[in-house]
C-alpha cells in the first residue's frame, strides 16, 4: 500500500492505494487546538472556524474541510499578520 500526500492550508491529506488500485481518502482532521470559546463574530478564537463551521465538520468531504481550512488561516491572518 503507497501513501501520497497533497498539501493545502499547510494541512495535509492522505491517500492510500490499495492493491486493488482504489483511491481511499483519509478524512481532514479538526484544526481544533480545545481552545473553544466563540468571540462576538461567531468565530472560534483557538481554530478561527465559525460555529456553523465547527458543527457541520463531521458532514463535510475532504474537499468541503479544506475549504473550511483554508478561511480559517485567512481569518487567522488578520488577526496575526505574521504568518
Amino acid at each position: 500500500m503507497s501513501s501520497t500526500p497533497v498539501n493545502s492550508s499547510n494541512k495535509s491529506v492522505r491517500q492510500s492505494t490499495s492493491t486493488s488500485g482504489n483511491v481511499e481518502a483519509v478524512p481532514v482532521k479538526s484544526p481544533c487546538i480545545s481552545v473553544c470559546a466563540l468571540d462576538v463574530e461567531g468565530m472560534c478564537t483557538g481554530c478561527f472556524r465559525t460555529g456553523d463551521e465547527i458543527r457541520l465538520w463531521g458532514a463535510y468531504n475532504n474537499e468541503e474541510r479544506l475549504g473550511v481550512l483554508k478561511l480559517a488561516h485567512e481569518r487567522e491572518k488578520k488577526v496575526n499578520p505574521f504568518l
